[in-house]
């Protein structure tokens, strides 16, 4: 790459010049020692980074975690080693997991030193919870974005709750550096396309337009005019035509600190690798470990000891420091005090403050869950779900969110509640419109930042949601997905719409509670269970169809679900067959228990609504609800039957779908396909037939396995 004459930047030597060019060198030589890793774009970015941290960022470095910092987020998570290198300069002081500070630092130098090795705080791409002042994790380009946009979603609504006259306990901005590969991702667009719609002035994406990605040149596929792009989406956009124009990028920033009404788009061009010396080969900076001939060149150019190594010079790291908490440290220190009049003057707030940002729920949050009285014709899980959810929305007032346009059918309305829409942004009832990729960005970003966001849309469309749903595994947030017509009950529709797969999917997902339940109250025991945890996301699978609601005084209480399997009906003695379900087909599963217990079949009927809590449980109890020694298990699921081996063993059986569904009304799919109470008790049949010579009753002993 080409030398730059760096004309906007301070002179050489000066405190500012040696910072820029530390976080430069920092990058180099962590990407050199890992042979991995991408050094481009922070050194291409280490100005305006710089400018942004020093000049700009409310931030108070001893206490990272301060409510109302403002956010900074690395979209372009490839650049981790920029991120790294300032929260080293601006010694950002690390907590645990608690929030507890630690007194240490947050990215240490021996941190950098092992950039990308096992256990360290520097892996390739930020990860939240691993390092202190990595707001989210940020990997698939374009989640950072839509993450923001959350984020600058939750900061409006606290702002709506909280702020009083006086009182701005909420008024800090979320700035986002993105990339030309973060611009192409779809989530990027779906997320930029709702923030111009909410108008969200506290929103400010740096665009990084250095036209490389890891193929080469952008123009191999991707040659739109951005900048037309985003005013279309209602957004005010700037452009610096040099990244190393510092006072041209101070004023961007400055007019979109000065801006409430749209978010910002501020268009950086940069030099890939600036200082790296141009070479007659392909060399792509942004992908590659530059070499040791590159780096000495690159320092060369900058006026940097060739033969130094992670050298931090004393100066360049007190003036960066300096520089973030002297501005910092006073503005905590303002708002604390301020906190403390709160206190004072709206005490019921400050409590609830000091409960959001535990992640506690206000007392008594979960006393008023529906009830649900026994009913052969029932209801639809997504129904029951409704109910339970605007339960517990009166309690929970943080409870936020919405769906990809289809609350009508997800039923996740909040009644007496406002939209959330730019003029209401203390509004609980979202719009994502049709963007599920970006709603379940969106809501990680929210959840990030204290709310608790639940999404909505049918559960075919998780496909379209998968990355942020693996990546709230990941930071182990508690996002609550909806996910409704879940199974061939959809009908009509037909196999476009008819999930088969995606239960499996979702299962597979580690940390992420996938739960099924099977009566509407099952369903309350789901939310709460949901709402409860802090640690994980939680998926809710609910059906379009009306489903009995069980008899409880018959059958075992629904708070058994809070162990993720329970036993639903028993026999006397040891069971010749167990049958388990979840969903719409656990009454199916009650219905065959009842039919073949008649004909004197010794059968256990087992809920097992949430694998994911199921085992959790000790082994002990798993073997109670499972007894090893009964071969015969049948599961009965309108789903695929991946998985399914681990609880029926390799003498059980399934009923599930091993084709694509069909369209066709939903009564004449269960016939075809085998889910009504005739095919269930001929499967057991069969299998017990299989397994035992014939159907005669089990021998009755203990359930338990032998030691």
């Amino acid at each position: 790459m080409a030398q730059s004459t760096r004309p906007h930047t301070r002179e050489d030597g000066s405190p500012e010049r040696l910072a820029i060019d530390t976080i430069r060198t920092l990058a180099m030589d962590a990407v050199e020692k890992a042979n991995s890793g991408h050094p481009g774009t922070p050194m291409a970015l280490a100005p305006v980074a710089h400018t942004l941290w020093t000049r700009f960022l409310r931030y108070d470095p001893q206490v990272p975690h301060w409510p109302n910092r403002d956010r900074f987020v690395l979209s372009c998570g490839h650049a981790s080693m920029l991120l790294y290198a300032l929260l080293h300069l601006a010694d950002v002081r690390a907590i645990d997991a608690q929030g507890r500070p630690t007194g240490k630092p947050a990215v240490s130098l021996d941190d950098i030193e092992h950039f990308r090795q096992l256990g360290s705080k520097t892996p390739g791409h930020p990860e939240y919870r691993v390092t202190t002042g990595v707001e989210t994790t940020t990997g698939p380009l374009g989640q950072g974005c839509g993450n923001a946009v959350g984020m600058a979603i939750a900061l409006r609504w606290l702002a709506s709750y909280f702020n009083r006259d006086g009182f701005p306990v909420f008024d800090s901005n979320v700035y986002v550096f993105c990339s030309d590969g973060d611009l192409m991702e779809g989530v990027a667009s779906e997320a930029a396309s709702l923030a111009g719609h909410l108008r969200l002035g506290n929103l400010c994406w740096v665009y990084d337009s250095n036209h490389i990605t890891i193929e080469g040149k952008t123009d191999l596929a991707f040659d739109e005019d951005v900048r037309k792009r985003f005013e279309a989406y209602g957004w005010r956009t700037h452009v610096v035509e040099d990244a190393e124009d510092v006072e041209a990028f101070a004023e961007a920033v400055e007019a979109f600190q000065a801006t409430d009404d749209r978010p910002t788009l501020i268009m950086v061009r940069s030099v890939i690798g600036i200082g790296f010396p141009t070479r007659a080969g392909t060399r792509k900076a942004h992908s590659d470990a530059p070499g040791e001939e590159e780096i000495r060149g690159a320092k060369r150019s900058y006026g940097w000891p060739e033969d130094a190594r992670f050298r931090v010079p004393e100066e360049a790291k007190r003036s960066f420091s300096q520089a973030i908490s002297g501005r910092g440290e006073p503005l905590h220190a303002a708002w604390e005090e301020m906190i403390g009049r709160y206190r004072e003057a709206y005490p019921d707030l400050a409590a609830a403050l000091d409960a959001l940002c535990k992640r506690e729920q206000p007392q008594g949050w979960d006393a008023d869950l529906p009830v649900f009285a026994a009913d052969p014709k029932g209801i639809a899980s997504r129904d029951a779900g409704g109910k339970v959810l605007n339960a517990l929305a009166r309690d929970v007032p943080w409870l936020v969110g919405g769906a990809g346009d289809l609350s009508p059918s997800t039923k996740t309305e909040i009644a007496d509640s406002p939209s959330l829409e730019a003029a209401t942004p203390g509004g609980r009832n979202m719009h994502f419109g049709i963007r599920e990729h970006a709603m379940g960005a969106i809501a990680n970003g929210m959840a990030l930042t204290y709310l608790r966001p639940y999404t909505g849309t049918f559960l075919v469309f998780s496909d379209y949601m998968r990355p942020p749903i693996r990546l709230s595994a990941i930071m182990e947030i508690p996002v609550i997905f909806i996910f409704t017509h879940d199974s061939i009950g959809v009908g009509e529709d037909g196999p476009t719409h008819q999930p088969i797969e995606q239960l499996a999917g979702l299962r597979a997902v580690p940390g992420l509670n996938t739960i099924r339940p099977g009566d509407a109250n099952e369903v309350a025991v789901a939310w709460k269970v949901a709402l409860a945890q802090t640690g994980h996301p939680t998926a809710l699978i609910f059906s379009r169809q009306a489903i009995p609601t069980l008899d409880r005084d018959r059958y075992a209480p629904a708070s058994g679900l809070e162990k993720g399997g329970y036993i639903l009906a028993d026999c006397a003695g040891k069971p010749g067959l167990i049958l388990i379900g979840t969903g719409s087909e656990l009454p199916l599963v009650a219905a065959a228990h009842e039919r073949l217990s008649g004909e004197g079949v010794k059968v256990r009927t087992v809920s097992l609504p949430s694998w994911f809590l199921f085992e959790k449980q000790d082994q002990a109890y798993r073997d109670t609800i499972l007894p090893r020694d009964v071969p015969s298990r049948l599961a009965v699921e309108q789903g695929s039957a991946l998985g399914w081996d681990r609880y029926v063993g390799p003498n059980g059986a399934t009923v599930t779908m091993s084709t694509f569904g069909a369209s066709a009304p939903i009564a004449d799919l269960q016939e075809k396909f085998g889910f009504t109470v005739d095919s269930v008790c001929r499967a057991a049949r069969d299998l017990m037939e299989k397994n035992n010579g014939s159907h005669a009753r089990s021998e009755t002993q203990s359930a338990h396995a032998p030691a």
